[in-house]
């Protein structure tokens, strides 16, 4: 095979959390600044840290936004899914030897409260959080961290999610990247494959 190394992204890719992440932060603008920004002008946020979210809508004091924004998130947790096809594909991964990773830009804390109940976490043996680097998506840093945590030549490694960020992140670390098209909003994302499916994965690299 000539991917060793399946390197996933979290939200969007393994999990949905869209509804989750762009109504809770709407709730919590709502309460910091009194605005009421339709969803559509907070997709910017899917795919980076909730920290430069906050940043990018001029958000001063982020300690208070981010804790709002985990409350609110909470309020939406039932409408998080882990998508059709993941399963299944993990355990074929799985029977196929490769080595699956996560690189995200959830914090540990994020990755423990909205990640870990899914019980898919056994899966990967390398996971690269939002603390794990200085720099994050769309930098190189975060998959750099990656190559070198789990000891990978970056030939044997894809990379797959579903943003822009997550694109411009693995052709800066010259990493082949695949498009989540099942969580993705935007097909015109530049990618190596278009991946309709999960499954679909299986028969690229088989």
């Amino acid at each position: 095979m000539k991917y060793r190394h399946i390197v996933f992204d979290i939200d969007g890719t393994l999990i949905d959390t869209e509804y989750a992440v762009l109504h809770s932060l709407q709730d919590t603008l709502r309460a910091i600044s009194g605005k009421e920004l339709p969803v559509s002008e907070l997709t910017f946020a899917l795919g980076i840290t909730g920290k430069d979210a906050l940043e990018i809508l001029g958000i001063k004091d982020l300690s208070r936004a981010q804790g709002l924004w985990d409350t609110y998130w909470r309020g939406y947790a039932d409408t998080v899914r882990v998508f059709d096809g993941i399963i299944e594909l993990l355990d074929h991964l799985q029977r196929l030897g490769c080595r699956m990773g996560i690189v995200t830009s959830q914090t540990r804390e994020e990755f423990r409260q909205n990640f870990c109940p899914f019980g898919i976490r056994p899966y990967f043996k390398t996971i690269v959080r939002a603390e794990d680097t200085r720099e994050h998506k769309p930098s190189a840093a975060p998959l750099f961290k990656y190559l070198e945590t789990a000891e990978a030549d970056e030939r044997q490694v894809l990379y797959i999610g579903d943003s822009p960020y997550d694109s411009q992140c693995a052709e800066n670390a010259g990493i082949d990247f695949a498009l989540a098209v099942w969580g993705s909003r935007q097909e015109s994302i530049r990618a190596n494959y278009f991946l309709k499916s999960p499954l679909d994965l299986i028969t690229l690299i088989t």
